[in-house]
């Protein structure tokens, strides 16, 4: 189904399609087994009143049990919004007005540390960026340099030199891999470029041959002495311009911000630095839109701007429109994708979901975002009350006067701007600017969490603006994925712990949303930031059913009883619903099997710690801290990540519950087979029981046994970590032995 969205002439300029079987499907699984789920809560329920009055066996192990089911019920009921009302999105940017009536638009580009984001990776970002099928003159990049270090700058200013070859050659003969290492390294085909043409082959070696000398220089900057993170410094700020041509608008502006960074003043992380970028190039460019990129998430598609424009210059959209959300993809993705590095489920589900509601959630990076939407601006008045504006925005009068000022056309070729203007970027870079002022607050991108995109996500929303999700069949944007389990569960631990911040505050989407935000809107919200309780469900499964087994205590239903056939029917009903969900995306039904394993190993661990850090952050016990993903390759990570065999090499806190767990399983799987074999009598009680721990210990924890039995490599799990692991196993049949009997 197809609606039509008119721009002002009348042809649309997208449409937007109602996934309309994929509708019905979901709806008539939310309902059976919601009806499953009533029938499982009365058995449950009668069961415990019956056992809490006969007195037959322990009470304690069926409550938890309940715990777990009622808490996965509650996880499983907010994520049915996503499924509610799934859409996608088709656009005609050939339909777009001429370039001198599209809006202009400014890049920001975030990197913190160059030992985990190298500074060649960053550069290429920048220049995918800069070569945008868009008016050059309508197009500013910005580099926000967290780290201060001195590498990132200079890297800067060669990539400019490349810049000033690379875009011309990519406008020139069509070139739709943007980003230079991309490119030359083969990973697209551009299939628009005439490869027979004379003229272009000389003109791509001659490129190409800049190209390795540009990264050879990179590579070498890169390894000075200068290659330290400064956190303490002064702002700096540097618009690049190269004097060696007098056409200084054939490419877009590019702009170099490092804040300033005090020990003495909180940085507030990511967000500190974007809420930076917005000053900064509020009087520098003042775009109405902002094109959002993390430094290793290079534009791979030349035409996702005017995409974007197709929705933010749809007059019916364009009022209420904050952002159009793009997907992430990822270059190095292996064909096994162990790690569920694709975010399969996010992108291809979830957010085609919420796109059905009233738009996605703000994802970090890969957006389109109307600056209007982070502030919140009175109207203009003859009696505007310019106290009240520096109270909220800032001593700025600069800064403030360019809030209620259009796109500053007159940057083209005025230099003399840049050198008035920089000492005031300076004052709006430096720590002591917010002081007193509403950034963070109500204005920019908020700080109440590290996953900032999220709480600014929400505080978006609350104010009745929508968003959009489009996924081109071509990537707009990839970017490198984590390629072994430490920068899977760390990842997993730090946004655990943002989402739980937010959910345990009065920002919680089920406190906060409902009067501000349509009711699935805020269930969605609310799963994204609650799914992480989902360890408590896991821990408990992971423990009782086993230890029960092993005590001779029957938690679920006999073979026999009719309320067998409700707990069988929920479990496969919504393995079958994974795997249809899997199949309509068209990935692998292996991908089913790599994403149990992972919802297991980061409900374990990082679910279990990031919670536990938000609690304790809420408590005062603990502040929050943000670390980069690495993104230096390391080659014998990448061998096993393309093998599809996992990679141990982690903390023994993540290995030495997930180690445990899985043999606590393997234990209750072997003595229940045992019982089976010995007792044919006792099938009927233990089966359900013997199943999950076989379920937990081989169907998904198989590469934990074989990481601690079986393989010699080094990704394997080292013997030290197999004994703590035994050791901490004994203490939980030690200590689940007084639980289970009581």
């Amino acid at each position: 189904m197809g609606l039509r969205i008119m721009n002002s002439g009348s042809h649309p300029l997208h449409l937007c399609h109602l996934k309309k079987s994929t509708l019905i499907i979901n709806r008539l699984y939310i309902l059976f087994h919601s009806i499953a789920l009533i029938l499982l809560f009365s058995f449950r329920i009668s069961s415990i009143l019956t056992l809490f009055h006969s007195k037959n066996q322990p009470f304690i192990p069926h409550l938890l049990i309940f715990i777990s089911e009622l808490t996965l019920s509650f996880i499983w009921i907010h994520s049915q919004s996503f499924l509610w009302r799934p859409v996608t999105r088709t656009v005609f940017p050939e339909r777009l007005p001429g370039d001198d009536q599209l809006p202009p638009i400014d890049v920001f580009i975030c990197t913190a540390d160059p030992r985990a984001e190298p500074p060649l990776g960053v550069m290429n970002t920048v220049i995918s960026a800069m070569a945008l099928n868009y008016p050059a003159e309508k197009l500013s990049v910005y580099l926000s340099d967290d780290g201060g270090c001195p590498v990132t700058l200079e890297a800067m200013r060669e990539a400019l030199k490349f810049a000033k070859m690379w875009v011309p050659f990519c406008n020139k003969y069509g070139v739709k891999t943007i980003c230079p290492e991309a490119y030359f390294t083969g990973r697209e085909v551009d299939d628009e470029v005439m490869v027979d043409s004379l003229e272009f082959g000389a003109e791509q070696r001659r490129i190409k041959e800049e190209y390795e000398s540009f990264a050879h220089k990179v590579t070498k900057i890169s390894e000075s002495e200068s290659f330290i993170s400064n956190k303490d410094h002064s702002p700096v700020v540097e618009v690049m311009v190269d004097e060696s041509t007098n056409d200084e608008r054939k490419i877009p502006l590019l702009v170099y911000v490092s804040r300033e960074k005090r020990p003495s003043h909180p940085h507030h992380f990511k967000a500190g630095a974007l809420n930076a970028l917005l000053r900064v190039s509020n009087l520098l460019s003042n775009s109405p839109y902002i094109l959002g990129l993390d430094c290793d998430m290079y534009c791979n598609d030349k035409n996702s701007a005017r995409q974007a424009m197709c929705f933010h210059l749809d007059p019916n959209l364009s009022p209420s429109l904050a952002f159009v959300q793009f997907p992430q993809t990822f270059h190095n993705i292996s064909k096994h994708d162990i790690y569920e590095s694709t975010l399969r489920c996010l992108f291809t589900t979830l957010w085609c979901g919420m796109d059905g509601i009233k738009g996605p959630c703000l994802s970090g990076t890969c957006y389109y975002l109307k600056r209007e939407a982070l502030y919140e601006l009175p109207l203009i008045r003859e009696d505007i009350n310019l106290k009240e504006l520096k109270q909220c925005f800032g001593s700025s009068n600069e800064f403030i006067r360019s809030l209620y000022k259009k796109y500053n056309a007159k940057l083209d070729g005025e230099k003399d701007l840049f050198d008035e203007s920089l000492q005031e970027t300076k004052h709006l870079a430096s720590c002591e600017y917010e002081d007193g002022t509403k950034w963070g607050n109500e204005v920019g991108f908020r700080y109440f969490s590290v996953t900032e995109d999220f709480i600014t996500s929400i505080t978006i929303h609350c104010k009745h603006w929508f968003s959009v999700y489009y996924m081109p069949s071509r990537p707009s944007f990839m970017g490198s994925c984590t390629t072994n389990l430490n920068d899977l569960l760390i990842q997993g631990t730090r946004w655990t712990a943002g989402l739980m911040e937010v959910g345990l505050s009065r920002f919680c989407p089920l406190i906060y949303g409902p009067s501000r935000m349509p009711i699935l809107q805020s269930f969605c919200y609310a799963w994204l930031a609650l799914y992480p309780i989902g360890f408590i469900s896991l821990w408990i499964l992971a423990t009782i059913p086993p230890l029960s087994l092993l005590n001779d205590i029957t938690v679920y239903p006999k073979v026999t009883n009719p309320f067998f056939l409700v707990f069988l029917y929920v479990f496969v009903l919504s393995n079958l619903q994974h795997m249809r969900e899997i199949h309509s995306t068209g990935a692998s039904l292996l991908t089913w099997k790599h994403e149990q394993r992972v919802w297991m190993m980061k409900a374990i661990t990082s679910y279990l710690y990031g919670s536990t850090h938000a609690v304790m952050e809420k408590l005062g016990v603990k502040e929050a801290n943000f670390l980069p993903t690495n993104k230096v390759i390391n080659e014998d990570e990448v061998k096993l990540h393309q093998m599809g065999i996992y990679n141990f090499q982690t903390s023994s806190m993540f290995l030495v519950p997930l180690c445990s767990l899985v043999t606590l399983n393997l234990l209750g799987f072997v003595v229940g087979i045992i019982r089976m074999v010995f007792h044919k009598e006792c099938i009927d009680e233990i089966l359900v029981q013997t199943f999950l721990a076989f379920y937990v210990a081989l169907m998904v924890g198989y590469p934990v046994l074989e990481g601690m039995m079986l393989r010699k490599d080094k990704g394997r799990i080292t013997p030290t970590v197999s004994c703590y692991s035994l050791i901490f196993s004994v203490f939980i049949l030690s200590f689940g032995k007084l639980l289970v009997t009581y």
